[in-house]
């Protein structure tokens, strides 16, 4: 038996919130096909901030627990305190079902992408200020020898903290009262938590890749650390792109705009660097984790041609508010975090010499990839369509606009089914490996 399980526990807790993600995310597809498809026991209005929650659920607690893994790892840290780390699990999933039982329940008193009563917060903020002082009382003594993938962890832990609490400033009366102010604060705490989280799953791709090559190079270079900073650098401005179209100080668009045309550039570079000097036995010794993190930077390089066109303004003022943004953000989540973390938990399973049917994986990933690309060159023809009917089109009403998008949305699910299938197919292997491991 295990006895650090807990760093498992977040992970399988993970894995199950990308189930769920995936679950909800379809069946709100199927509301566009069948508007009246399971319409009074789970409305749109459920499903979508639940697969949210899911999804960031997914992403954090797997990024935290591939943290604490590999922070018990390291013999030259002091040893984690076990007792903390599962108080942190515990008002973690906790809350996470406070959260879903408030949305089953139509209770929405929050904001955008954080629809849920503002008092669990605190809860909230608690588990990552456990997880903060987890952190750095365990990685203290060798601070002044940090590789980049401490930084930024270190950094994505701070800013989760900070910028978590400023999308909840909303509640003060000065941002209640002041609209712009409040819509542009939403903006940017939005933008800047994105940015926090990026920083602990690029933390950890870095990791994998330093462990898999069984070189520190990637991780002390003077390129990682320019990454890092540049990471830092869109984390604290480039949420600014978001709110073109806010009436905000000229300067603070310019600075964004220059600033978005760096995003990802570099991570691109260090995966491309890592991939040409990977000799073939450190392939073969970690293949589905490899093959993860190509995949991985296959979505860098297309959200990079994304991400560059719709941060240039005039781009931007048709883009916004369509499924183009959707692209960009799905992109992002699925072909990027995704990617990176089950190469993460696939790596841990392998280093772990956990028996895994390769065959199984690499069917689903193979389902996924495709349909994937797919529902992403999908999202991005819905987007065309709903910018040129909102600028150009004065023929159509809103209701025969949508009328007229059915086949997409067909479409548009059938590929998300594809999705669904090939990451439950990928999934099931993967927790089926850990409750091996935890045996």
């Amino acid at each position: 038996m295990n006895t650090n399980r807990y760093p498992f526990y977040f992970i399988v807790a993970g894995l199950l919130s990308l189930l769920l993600g995936l679950l909800c995310g379809l069946l709100a597809g199927f509301q566009y096909v069948v508007p009246d498809f399971i319409k009074e026991a789970l409305p749109f209005t459920a499903l979508r901030p639940l697969h949210t929650l899911f999804v960031v659920s997914w992403v954090l607690l797997t990024a935290i627990g591939g943290i604490y893994y590999y922070l018990s790892r390291n013999s030259n840290e002091k040893p984690t305190n076990q007792l903390l780390v599962k108080t942190h699990f515990w008002i973690f999933i906790l809350t996470g079902f406070g959260i879903a039982l408030s949305y089953l329940f139509r209770n929405f008193a929050g904001k955008e992408y954080l629809e849920f009563p503002s008092y669990f917060y605190f809860p909230i903020v608690s588990g990552w200020l456990l997880f903060g002082i987890q952190y750095f009382k365990t990685l203290a003594a060798t601070f002044k020898t940090w590789p980049v993938y401490y930084w930024m962890w270190a950094t994505g832990i701070v800013m989760m903290i900070y910028h978590f609490t400023e999308a909840h400033l909303w509640l003060l009366p000065y941002f209640k009262s002041h609209f712009i102010q409040n819509t542009a604060l939403q903006w940017k705490a939005g933008g800047s938590y994105v940015g926090s989280w990026n920083m602990l799953v690029y933390g950890t791709a870095i990791y994998v890749m330093a462990k898999i090559s069984q070189d520190e190079h990637y991780a002390t270079s003077g390129k990682a650390f320019f990454f890092y900073f540049l990471g830092l650098t869109n984390l604290m401005f480039g949420w600014a792109h978001h709110v073109y179209i806010v009436p905000t100080a000229p300067w603070i668009r310019y600075l964004a705009y220059g600033i978005s045309m760096t995003e990802w550039i570099i991570l691109a570079s260090i995966i491309y660097d890592w991939k040409k000097n990977l000799n073939q036995d450190q392939k073969t010794a970690f293949p589905i984790a490899h093959q993860f993190m190509r995949l991985a930077d296959f979505w860098v390089f297309l959200n990079i041609i994304l991400a560059l066109l719709i941060s240039i303004p005039a781009v931007n003022l048709f883009t916004h508010g369509t499924h183009i943004t959707v692209a960009h953000s799905m992109g992002t989540t699925i072909g990027i975090n995704t990617l990176i973390l089950l190469s993460s938990v696939t790596y841990i399973l392998e280093s772990n010499q956990c028996s895994l049917s390769v065959a199984k994986i690499r069917f689903g990933i193979r389902l996924f990839q495709t349909s994937f690309v797919l529902f992403w060159g999908c999202l991005l023809l819905m987007g065309v369509r709903k910018a040129h009917w909102t600028f150009f089109d004065k023929t159509l009403s809103f209701g025969q606009f949508q009328d007229a998008m059915h086949g997409f949305y067909v479409v548009f699910v059938l590929f998300g089914l594809g999705i669904f299938i090939g990451l439950y197919r990928i999934v099931f292997e993967l927790l089926s490996g850990l409750r091996l491991t935890l045996k």
